[in-house]
């Protein structure tokens, strides 16, 4: 297999508060909800680096598509990171995603790699990693 990931999808408990949170909390620029007019199709896609697309839909209607039953939140599943290019980066984001309703989880600190680092939960529960790593810098 050579994968092609192109969308990641979070289940989200509330998709309008999910869309604010992204939208205006972080600035990641969205079209809006879509997909209303079916049932268990109302989502909201977001463009992220390199063509890869961030979708916020209802953890109700991700249930439902997948033949799943919904079931209780847990952080520490599946976490999304976000590398940034400089150590203040790491500040700034926290700060932003906290000042946009954001749990701060752990706050940034040096990292055993050399890089710098921290954690913080969106609205729903799910887990990112905001990090300064040397190593991999992005392009």
């Amino acid at each position: 297999m050579k994968p092609r990931i192109t969308l990641l999808t979070l289940g989200v408990d509330d998709l309008e508060r999910a869309v604010r949170f992204y939208r205006d909390g972080l600035g990641l620029q969205t079209p809006g909800i879509v997909g209303t007019e079916f049932e268990h199709g109302a989502v909201a896609f977001f463009d992220l680096a390199q063509g890869l697309k961030l979708a916020l839909w209802p953890r109700a209607s991700l249930a439902h598509d997948s033949g799943l039953q919904v079931t209780p939140r847990s952080a520490t599943e599946f976490c999304l990171a976000h590398n940034v290019a400089a150590r203040a980066e790491v500040d700034e984001v926290m700060a932003q995603a906290q000042q946009a309703g954001a749990t701060l989880v752990k706050a940034a600190h040096e990292t055993f790699y050399g890089g710098y680092a921290g954690y913080f939960q969106d609205p729903d529960g799910h887990l990112w990693e905001v990090a300064f790593n040397p190593q991999m810098l992005p392009a």
